[in-house]
This record gives C-alpha cells, structure tokens and sequence, in this order.
C-alpha cells in the first residue's frame, strides 16, 4: 500500500460522521412510533425538534439504517372493474328507514398493525345505525363476506326481506354473492361507480369506528386488534348513545316497546 494511501485512510476512519446525531434522533423517532413513521413523518418529527433537514438526507440515512415504514398506506379497494351483475342504485342516498331490518348496508374495509392486515366487513341497519352482523380476516376473500350474511340472516324474521346496499366491489358482483340474497329475498343495491358519498352511512361508521378505536390505541398483534373491534362493536351497539335516536343506544332503541 503507498505510503498516501496510507494515510488518507486512516484519516478518513478518524473524522466523525457527521450524521451521527441525525442518525440517532431518526431510530429514536423510528422505535418511538413502532416502525409506523416513514422517511416524511420522520423528517417533519425532526424539523419540530429545531433541526433542518432535507427529506432526502432522511430517507438515504433510513435506508443505511434499514428503516423501513411498516404501514402500507395504500388503501383498500374492491372494486376491480365491471366482473360480475352491476346491480342498480335503489336506496339513493336515503339514509332513514321507518323499521328494523328495511334497508342495510354494508362494506370492507381494513386495518394495519406492524404490517399486518386485517378487514372487516360489517352489516349496518339504518333504522338505529347497528351492526346487525360482521366478520373478519387476514385476507379480503369472499368467505368473509359470505360468513357475515350467514350471521345476518339469523336474525331477520320469516317475513323480513331488506335491502343490501354496497358499492361496486368484486365480492358484491359475484353470483355466489348474488344468489345468496335472491335465495333470502332480499333486494340488492350498489352505490355508482366511484361515488363514495352513495354509501356515506357505512363509511361513516368506518369514520366513528376509527377516530374512537383504532386511532387512539396501540396494538401487539392482529389477535388483539380484533379482541378489541369486537368489544367496541358491541359498545357501539349497546351502549355507545346517539343524539339521533334520542339519547338512546342503537339496540336500546329497538327495543323500545312504543317504536318497535
């Protein structure tokens, strides 16, 4: 080795890294937010610090680092184009129902947990807003779908025959799905291509069930997350008031002797 060589190597072994205490502050946030912080919430942690920094500078220390955000941000979506029987749009955005079991809705949607997903898909009423039925799963299969309707139909009476209000997902156009209703008599209805708004009670609870759940705990595993979603849907349908149904709970609403 020549003698420059050398000593340019030794030198650059003995000069800081001057990135060390950027590093640091990037696995304190990193570890402090569980892995659910990519490079963007990591830089603007740090700017809230007092420290300037490019995001660039972040995302290449992440990657020396082999930091990764564990969350997906991409959102579910069902629908995979036109696959099976569009079915119309009959409950058009009439939201109220006079009685119990007239008009449900339904819809997916998911949850992450160190990069582990889980879905929910649920059966709303309109008459109180309860969830009449849910199920879910690691996956966004038709079992869940299927299994949820199972459940569903229990607890309609021999005389019952609402209407299923989705959108326009995959598992909704299937003829599996679609024969499951005909077989119960019961009327299918899907929101218009890419109109959220058509199916605004379901995403709605979706809103509630998030902001007063999920968001504002910490979960280990899926296991627990789903121990949870089942505690706070039955708080939702049997405690939980809403100022809509006269102070009263979803289910205490049903049963009152002078509505029902």
């Amino acid at each position: 080795m020549a003698r420059s060589t050398f000593y340019y190597q030794q030198k650059a072994l003995m000069v800081k890294d001057k990135y060390a205490d950027l590093k640091k502050h990037i696995r304190t946030i990193y570890a402090r937010h569980k892995g659910r912080y990519g490079y963007r919430r990591i830089t603007a942690s740090i700017k809230q610090l007092g420290i300037n920094v490019n995001h660039k500078t972040v995302q290449r220390l992440m990657a020396e680092l082999g930091l990764k955000s564990l969350v997906r941000i991409k959102k579910y979506r069902s629908y995979k184009g036109n696959v099976g029987r569009i079915a119309p749009n009959l409950l058009q955005r009439q939201f109220v129902a006079e009685k119990a079991n007239q008009k449900w809705v339904t819809d997916v949607t998911e949850f992450n947990v160190a990069g582990e997903k889980l879905y929910l898909s649920p059966i709303l009423d309109l008459y109180n807003g309860e969830i009449i039925a849910y199920e879910t799963s690691r996956r966004p299969v038709f079992k869940m779908v299927s299994d949820m309707l199972k459940k569903a139909w229990a607890k309609l009476k021999p005389d019952d025959k609402p209407m299923l209000h989705s959108d326009q997902g995959w598992q909704y156009q299937m003829s599996a799905y679609q024969r499951i209703l005909e077989q119960r008599q019961v009327v299918q209805s899907m929101s218009r291509k890419g109109n959220c708004l058509d199916n605004a009670a379901m995403e709605s609870f979706f809103a509630v069930l998030k902001s007063e759940y999920y968001y504002l705990n910490k979960f280990k595993t899926i296991e627990e997350l789903e121990k949870g979603l089942a505690n706070y849907i039955r708080y939702y349908n049997y405690d939980r008031i809403k100022l809509k149904l006269k102070g009263l709970s979803p289910v205490q609403y049903r049963n009152q002797p002078s509505v029902a």
